[in-house]
């Protein structure tokens, strides 16, 4: 008898550890998704430019196409990548946020300047898409594409959850990254899911409404689909320069480097006028100010200097 009651109390103490790690494991998620979060945002306003202008049959293939990529580049080598860096060499985790974000203030600040520049639509884009007459060729590039981009903003969705969790544990570290990166692939790809067959939604309901109110809510589902996107290239791009900006800072402060994250503290306080809110949305828009100047910077050493050099899309210009 009391070997059972022993045995029950091993299995009792077993089990609070085990409802313990879960906690952690969903409270170390939860901080690191929040923490992800701008780069999430970007993410689901990327991806859709990838599946417009294709036949709708075809855009839920790719978006699974998309998706499952995002979970390869997640699991099977960002994952593995981020335990050896965590076990190993925890020093580069900064640096390489550093690195993530100067790509994504690099990102923003070359759509800022498409944007304001002169562009013609019918030309060739920068992956030369508009020169492919194959609709599956192009759609095996564009695939490629969006996986390839994923990749780095998966990068840096990882290596963002990994400096915010809070447990030297290695097996919770792992579980935790890969709830991350599930829930967060989940998330951003059944958004733009949604996003890209809103339009068929409408349609439809152009057709079979029998209501003329019903018709009338599905031609204004057509009519606001263009600006729904608009709208996500906007946020896209804000939230690059922001998120950008914001990780560079930190990292320095990581790295030891202070003053950029208190002056820009001191300067949020004074300029939001010490509410938080105020504070937040100052420190907000003065984070992105900073990663638009730094992607300024980088756009013509990149694409002048950097891609020639490794033969990369402007080596040819």
């Amino acid at each position: 008898m009391s070997g059972l009651l022993a045995l029950l109390d091993d299995v009792a103490a077993i089990a609070k550890l085990a409802a313990a790690s879960v906690d952690d494991i969903a409270a170390n998620a939860a901080k690191a998704g929040s923490k992800a979060a701008g780069v999430v945002i970007d993410d689901a306003a990327v991806t859709p430019k990838y599946v417009t202008g294709f036949e709708p049959a075809r855009e839920l293939p790719m978006i699974w196409r998309i998706a499952r990529g995002s979970l390869v580049n997640k699991l099977v080598f960002l994952l593995p990548a981020a335990m050896l860096m965590a076990a190993f060499a925890p020093w580069l985790v900064p640096p390489l946020l550093i690195l993530g974000g100067a790509y994504l203030c690099f990102e923003g600040a070359e759509k800022v300047l498409h944007a304001m520049g002169p562009h013609d639509d019918h030309s060739g884009g920068p992956d030369g898409s508009h020169d492919v007459g194959d609709p599956a060729h192009l759609e095996e590039q564009k695939v490629k594409g969006a996986i390839k981009t994923d990749f780095i903003l998966s990068a840096e969705i990882m290596t963002l959850a990994l400096s915010v969790i809070e447990t030297d544990v290695i097996w919770i570290q792992g579980v935790t990254l890969a709830v991350v990166g599930i829930l967060i692939t989940a998330a951003v790809y059944g958004a733009v899911a949604i996003i890209v067959k809103m339009d068929d939604v409408g349609l439809w309901l152009t057709k079979v409404g029998r209501l003329g109110m019903t018709r009338a809510l599905g031609r204004g589902i057509v009519r606001f689909m263009p600006w729904l996107l608009k709208a996500l290239s906007i946020v896209g791009t804000a939230a690059m320069l922001w998120v950008g900006g914001s990780i560079i800072v930190h990292s320095l402060h990581q790295m030891g480097f202070h003053w950029p994250e208190d002056t820009i503290h001191n300067l949020a306080h004074t300029v939001g006028g010490g509410s938080p809110a105020g504070d937040w949305i100052a420190k907000a828009v003065i984070d992105g100010i900073l990663g638009l100047a730094l992607g300024l910077v980088l756009v013509p050493l990149a694409t002048r200097i950097l891609m020639p050099l490794f033969g990369g899309k402007n080596a040819a210009h």
